[in-house]
Parts: C-alpha cells; structure tokens; sequence
C-alpha cells in the first residue's frame, strides 16, 4: 500500500497551542480519553523532541506514543512511522510542540506543528488560554487563521474561562467574524493544572499517583468537548461512527537476539524515545532494565550499558548512596564493555553532581568516569543539533541529528578530554564539542533519535557485539 492511500485512511487531530504552556497536554489527553470512551483505538503521538508528554499520553490510551519529529526523522521517518505506528488503530491524535508555528527558525515553519500538520493533512484543534483576554481571542484567532491559509484550524478549545461572563464576551467577539467553532471550554480551575518543573512536566515513572491525576484530569476535561460542529467531514464522519477501518501494515521482524544490552530506567533515568528501544529490538538485541536508584548490581550476560536522559540531580542523594551499583558500571566501562550515555547519564558518570538550594550548595559523588563535574545551573540550554562526524560508536555516518535540553553545564573538565563530535549547530559540552569519549564510552548532550537514521542503532549493537 502507499503512503498517500494509508495518510488517507486514518482519521487524525493535531492539538496545537498559540504558545507554550496553554494547556496542550491537557486537551490532548482529554480528546485521547474522549475517543477511548466511545470505544476506538486510539493511537498518540507527539510532535518535535519530548520524552514527558508521551508518557503522559500512553497512560490514557494504553498504547506506546511515538515521536515525529522533522529534524531529526525527515519527512519520510516522520510519514513512514505515523503510517506504522497507526495502522492498527481507528483514529490518530497529536500534540503539537511550542506555540502552532514555532518550529527551527523564524523563517520557515520546518519542524513546527503547522510543518507536522501539512506533512499528515491533519485538521488542527487550536488551544487558547483565555485567562487573561476577552474580545481580543478574536483578534488573535483571526491572525492564527490568516497567517497561513494551506493550514486547517478545524475547532478552537479555551482554556482558563473565568465565568459564563467571561465566554459570553468572547463568542460575541468572535460572533461574525470567526468562522471556526469553540469545540471545548475549560472552566478556571487549579485543580487540573498538571504540575511541572525546569524541563517541563513531571515524568509519570516518577510517581505512578500522577497516572491516577492524569486519568481523572482528563476524563473531566473530556466531558466539556463536543465535536458535533467540527470543521473537518472526515473526523465528524468518524465521530458519528460511520467507522473506518484500520489498516494493517507489515511489521519489522527480528531474530533470535545476539547481543545483551542493559538500560537504565526508573526515577531518574527515563527519557528514552520508543523508537530507540524498538531500532535496538530490531537489530537483535535483547534489551533489560535495571535501576541505578534501586539495583545493587548490573543485569547478568550483558555487553553494554545505555544510560539515557532524565533528572539525576533530583534523587543525587541516593544515587550517592548506591556505592555498589557505581562501582559495577565503573569496573564494566574500564574492562571495555561500550556504554553509551545521553545528558542525564553524561550527569551520572562524572565525578560529581552540584545542587544549590535556598543559597546551599550540596556536592554529591556520582561514578567518576569521567574527569569533570556538574552543576546544575538556572540557564536552559534548548537547541537542535547537528555534528560532523559519528564518533567512536557511530563511525561511517558522516552526520548526526539531535537535540539537546538541560539545565546543567560541565566543568573541571580535564584538558586531555576527547571528544567524539564536533557541533555544526548547537552547545555541546564545551565550545561546539560534544561526546565525552573515554575506554568504549560515549557520554554526550546531545540526545538522538534513531527513527532518523536506522544505522545509529545497528551501530550500537554492532559495538556491544564486538
């Protein structure tokens, strides 16, 4: 089957927001959960580089979400796994990323939601946080409709609605003038604002009680959308249950596994993309969990460590405290055994971790592999990135994609360090540099998605391998 025929087939809805921090989340999760109440598979996914909200987004519908993400995947990956990942289920939703046209630059709009929304001709709800407006939503709708007219705003949700009042003055505002529906209204109400901290909201493996929040917030939520005056006949079609059915695509199959591989995930470590532990599955490698919070030693018959993003200085004390757990993953790197590393655990295999608190600084012992230390700092370092080279894990692909996003910065940082990458565009470590490189260890910023380029998890296996 071609792309064009399934991109056909599934119904789809793209969340977006006019900002940052207007409630994405919580409609998206709300519409996931109205369509899961009505009985469909529903398949989410999000737009750009976010390893929370999918989180988020699984605990409602039950269902792995994916990534689509065009700076990292191209148009292709992005297209290729949409079609893959929901093809088995009756309807598609997506939460946007940033404000609907925020994307690489200010430019184009490559990489933005409205770029995803072309990409998959997907109709778009447009969430708004009323809290502070009145008749000017009009005026901001009316520019959101204006700016590109290839785009299709198919309902408008309003977040923060003070009172009746307070939505009486905007719909006659918009009375005449807009010709798109309200579809959904949230009431003001502190109790359905989900928590958040410096990298956004709070994992869910940190807590399983925010499952518990995200449930309820968005079975309540789901009670306030109607989509019976949607501006799109293909999702009304499908709302009023004239169903269509999904369709099957091949899935990848894989073979016996031939390599081990260990992957850290609990409280602290938990920023994995789903792609990447799939790319490794496919490529026959078995993969299993430990935790460096909890476990005193590593897996058995394993040949490689990957410890991924997530918030290490948030449990440092009892990272500290598992003497064992750091002693084993030291003694591995240093017998040779490939470890790869992504931000959080870059944090983790150098010497310390520095957190200030209320004017305190408390210095916990991390595993030392690395000669330099971290601090965590107040300045957020948010950019996609683009190496020359792959390094000593990726060697042969002449350029590598990702991201990174932090609020720390290492220093001390030995003068005889090497470097595996050398940044086109973003930070890195330290002056456009990269990719701690120390015994078959490969500790960076820089977080990758390997739905881009199917060769970086070959790799990885092919290094535990040898």
């Amino acid at each position: 089957m071609n792309q064009a025929r399934c991109r056909a087939i599934i119904p789809r809805l793209i969340v977006a927001g006019i900002s940052s921090g207007v409630g994405k989340t919580l409609v998206a999760t709300a519409i996931m959960y109205y369509f899961k109440r009505k009985g469909f598979e529903v398949q989410p996914f999000k737009v750009g580089p976010d390893f929370i909200d999918p989180s988020y987004h699984s605990v409602v519908c039950e269902r792995q979400s994916y990534n689509l993400d065009m700076w990292m995947m191209g148009t292709n990956g992005v297209i290729d796994k949409f079609n893959r990942a929901s093809s088995q289920a009756d309807v598609a939703v997506i939460e946007g990323v940033m404000g609907l046209f925020d994307g690489v630059s200010g430019k184009f709009d490559f990489g933005s939601t409205a770029h995803a929304a072309k990409i998959l001709n997907a109709p778009i709800i447009l969430v708004i946080d009323a809290g502070k407006s009145g008749g000017s939503i009009a005026a901001l709708v009316y520019g959101f409709l204006n700016f590109d007219k290839k785009l299709k705003i198919a309902g408008i949700v309003l977040n923060n609605v003070a009172s009746v009042k307070h939505l009486d003055i905007i719909k006659e505002a918009m009375e005449g003038r807009i010709n798109v529906p309200i579809v959904g209204v949230i009431g003001r109400n502190n109790d359905l604002v989900l928590k958040e901290r410096h990298l956004g909201l709070v994992p869910v493996p940190e807590t399983r009680r925010l499952e518990n929040k995200i449930l309820l917030t968005s079975q309540l939520i789901a009670k306030n959308i109607s989509f019976n005056d949607l501006k799109d006949p293909i999702m009304k079609n499908f709302i009023m249950n004239k169903k269509i059915a999904a369709v099957q695509l091949p899935q990848a199959k894989c073979s016996v596994p031939a390599v081990r591989i260990a992957i850290a995930k609990d409280e602290s470590f938990n920023f994995y993309y789903a792609d990447n532990i799939e790319s490794l599955e496919i490529n026959n490698a078995e993969i299993v969990y430990f935790s460096p919070v909890n476990d005193k030693k590593l897996p058995e018959g394993i040949s490689g460590i990957i410890l991924g993003g997530g918030f290490p200085e948030i449990l440092a004390d009892k990272l500290e405290k598992n003497h064992e757990i750091k002693r084993s993953i030291l003694r591995a790197a240093e017998q040779g055994m490939p470890i790869y590393a992504e931000c959080g655990g870059l944090m983790y295999l150098t010497k310390t971790i520095t957190i200030s608190h209320k004017g305190k600084k408390n210095k916990r012992k991390m595993i030392g592999l690395l000669d330099a230390e971290t601090s965590m700092s107040h300045k957020l370092t948010l950019n996609y990135t683009e190496a020359d080279n792959g390094g000593i894990f990726f060697r042969q692909i002449s350029k590598i994609r990702g991201h990174e996003f932090h609020y720390s910065q290492i220093y001390n940082i030995d003068k005889d360090c090497k470097f595996a990458y050398r940044l086109l565009r973003g930070n890195g470590i330290v002056n456009n540099k990269d990719g701690f490189v120390v015994y078959n260890c490969l500790a960076s910023y820089m977080h990758l998605h390997f739905g881009g380029d199917h060769r970086l998890a070959k790799r990885i296996v092919e290094n535990c391998i040898e």
